[in-house]
């Protein structure tokens, strides 16, 4: 049986299958929080569980292609502020999930997305701790 290698290390075949389980878990982590927070925040809105989805898979891959370039760009602000400003990339990136998902993810205004972008971060950490955490040290 041939050896399987990604990035010059050998990956085990089980490894791949772990890796997408955890990408769900984390996707559903984030869905199931996108879903409270539409619950708690007026002004902040998800139609069903399946847009959370789907607007979870958004805002993952927004994280990762242009997340990298906002914290570039509002480095100095963010420096000035100590950190504190921060959460408006995340706020941006929020609006843009918006943006793309039309009337099925709705975010309003600018200063409550601010709150709601922390309130969002610290709830899918602490889920992600009880949730997939323990799923990887079961592996």
């Amino acid at each position: 049986m041939s050896k399987i290698y990604i990035n010059k290390k050998e990956v085990k075949p089980n490894s791949i299958k772990d890796d997408l389980v955890i990408f769900l878990l984390e996707l559903l982590v984030s869905a199931v929080t996108l879903m409270l927070a539409s619950a708690i925040f007026k002004g902040f809105y998800v139609e069903n569980i399946f847009y959370a989805l789907v607007t979870s898979l958004i805002i993952s891959l927004l994280n990762v292609v242009i997340k990298p370039l906002l914290i570039y760009l509002t480095l100095p602000i963010t420096v000035m502020s100590l950190g504190l400003l921060y959460p408006i990339v995340n706020v941006i990136i929020l609006k843009l999930a918006s943006f793309i998902m039309g009337s099925s993810f709705v975010v309003e205004g600018f200063i409550l997305p601010f709150f709601i972008a922390i309130f969002i971060s610290a709830v899918t950490k602490f889920l992600e701790k009880l949730i997939v955490d323990k799923y990887k040290e079961g592996l």
